[in-house]
């Protein structure tokens, strides 16, 4: 899908206080809490989107700090908008690319991934690419907290089998899954949409959900 450009989004993402640029991010690696104003569970969300989900969840867990990544300056000069009409001392940003979380996150850190409604790349030479990949499901091993967990969420059945085959190989457990998450009890309690999960669900399109850990 190509991303509509929004004139002025590089720079205000690049001077906004609450938004960290890749380099900057390095910068603080392994000290993420002082960041924020009182110590908490971290919780990083990768590839956010427009930041409905991150900034949900920030609301309803004042307790737990957020970390919110986008790669795409459009889409992320969004999500600080709404952090604008709506500052929440537990939610931080950065910009960059999920190839680099381990320059930017210490070992055992973070102690819960989220991943929502990432890009498919459906071509099967992209397949390396996807956020659910042993490639980097490698990569989170090294920055989730001893007991962290992974959660997945996607309209993709084909994008959802794929990755539900990538836990056992990467040495990860599955927790629990789901192919339509909206209709199923436990796993819908207590659940935060995105953008994307609206409107896929609105079209009829089944959600599924995956937690893995260790």
């Amino acid at each position: 899908m190509r991303l509509r450009n929004v004139p002025g989004a590089a720079e205000a993402v690049a001077g906004h206080e609450r938004c960290f640029q890749e380099e900057a991010a390095k910068q603080n690696k392994g000290n993420w809490q002082s960041k924020f104003s009182k110590y908490g569970p971290l919780h990083v969300e990768i590839g956010m989107g427009k930041g409905r989900f991150v900034m949900d969840m920030a609301r309803l867990h004042p307790e737990i700090n957020y970390i919110g990544i986008e790669r795409y300056d459009s889409v992320l000069v969004r999500a600080l908008q709404k952090y604008d009409e709506d500052p929440l001392p537990n939610v931080l940003f950065i910009s960059m690319n999920a190839e680099e979380i381990c320059d930017v996150f210490a070992e055992r850190e973070v102690d819960r991934i989220y991943l929502n409604f990432s890009d498919p790349w459906s071509k099967d030479r992209h397949a390396k690419r996807r956020l659910t990949s042993t490639r980097y499901l490698e990569r989170y091993d090294q920055i989730l907290a001893k007991e962290g967990r992974i959660e997945f969420k996607t309209d993709n059945q084909d994008l959802f089998a794929w990755s539900l085959e990538q836990v056992e190989p990467a040495g990860w457990k599955l927790i629990a899954s789901t192919t339509d998450l909206h209709h199923d009890a436990v796993l819908n309690e207590g659940n935060v949409m995105t953008e994307y999960e609206q409107k896929f669900s609105e079209m009829g399109n089944p959600i599924c959900k995956m937690i893995i850990e260790r």
